[in-house]
């Protein structure tokens, strides 16, 4: 009997499903604030999903601060998931490749914790079986930068701040990162101008303001709670500067904005090098997921020699890549149990 699969990938700030079959969607769900919500919302959307019969797992939301531990993070996870479940067959991703069941990821937190970027690694070894690659996943929030060799993953960071440390992870994404995080200086009308140390605005405005992301006036998981337009990310932009109305206008935030990204070009560009000077061989294939290819474009120029560019958005299509980690974890659980 044929078994169908889906896979969530269960964030701080956004689940993610797909069920390696082509099915793939992304909804926000700020767990530091909605935690006890939780369970309702997976099942909601696994009910929402194509039909399946069994769950793959996997998840970064165990670091919101609504818990205590990662620990504890996992396993109000795991015991969600199981209610979520309605008796479906459901199995963990652990950071050494295994699929258990939530018994035992219950068992050994730390290794279900933060397990995505395995899986996503995992999956992309395929399209560079020989040779050195890098997997780049630039998303909201952060980006992973993964060595792999011979299609395999070169790497022994097992939790996110082994990952940290070797520049494998860095905590910069195209969409959460709180501005004053990223930059602390930008230009204004000839001069250089500190940015104030608070939540006014984050990158998304910087994308939005750049034509870069697509706006979405019911999205508010803003700075300001309003709506993800251009206009609106102007205004957020000028509060960086305690600046509004004509004392910052359009001309102000797009040279904000072209420093904010640019920044985030540097701070990628410096973690790639790092991880590429600690491959034993030079990445001659560059893999990309994620939603901040543009980003990823101009990182790449600046790296010599140029690897070759494979992009999961022309293998698989653009809302497939942006939940990544979840279609290939799917992938992942049925070609296990076909074995």
């Amino acid at each position: 009997m044929h078994l169908d699969w889906l896979a969530l990938d269960i964030g701080g700030a956004n689940l993610k499903l797909a069920d390696g079959q082509g099915f793939a969607a992304s909804y926000p769900f700020a767990m530091w604030q909605a935690w006890e919500q939780l369970a309702q919302e997976l099942r909601t959307l696994i009910a929402e999903s194509p039909a399946s019969d069994r769950l793959a797992v996997t998840m970064t939301g165990e670091l919101a601060d609504c818990f205590e531990t990662k620990s504890a993070g996992v396993r109000f996870i795991l015991k969600a998931v199981q209610e979520a479940a309605d008796g479906r067959h459901v199995r963990i991703y652990l950071n050494d490749g295994k699929l258990v069941t939530p018994h035992v990821a219950a068992a050994c937190p730390l290794l279900a914790a933060s397990s995505n970027w395995h899986a996503l690694a995992s999956f992309c070894g395929r399209f560079v079986p020989r040779g050195g690659a890098l997997l780049m996943d630039l998303g909201s929030t952060t980006c992973d930068l993964i060595p792999l060799v011979d299609g395999r993953i070169a790497t022994s960071s097992l939790s996110d701040t082994d990952r940290l440390l070797r520049g494998e992870l860095v905590y910069t994404g195209v969409e959460r990162s709180p501005l004053c995080g990223v930059i602390q200086q930008v230009p204004y009308r000839g001069q250089s101008c500190p940015v104030a140390q608070e939540l006014f605005a984050t990158t998304r405005d910087a994308y939005l303001v750049l034509g870069m992301l697509r706006e979405d006036e019911t999205n508010t998981n803003t700075a300001d709670g309003r709506g993800s337009t251009a206009a609106a990310a102007q205004v957020r932009l000028g509060r960086m500067l305690c600046a509004t109305g004509e004392a910052f206008d359009r001309e102000d935030a797009i040279a904000m904005a072209e420093a904010v990204v640019q920044q985030q070009v540097n701070l990628l560009l410096e973690a790639a090098r790092k991880v590429i000077a600690g491959m034993s061989v030079r990445p001659e294939a560059m893999v990309v997921s994620g939603h901040g290819d543009v980003v990823v474009r101009r990182v790449v120029s600046q790296l010599e020699p140029q690897p070759e560019l494979i992009f999961l958005q022309d293998q698989l299509g653009g809302e497939v890549s942006r939940c990544a980690p979840a279609h290939a974890l799917a992938m992942i659980a049925a070609e296990a149990a076909d074995v």
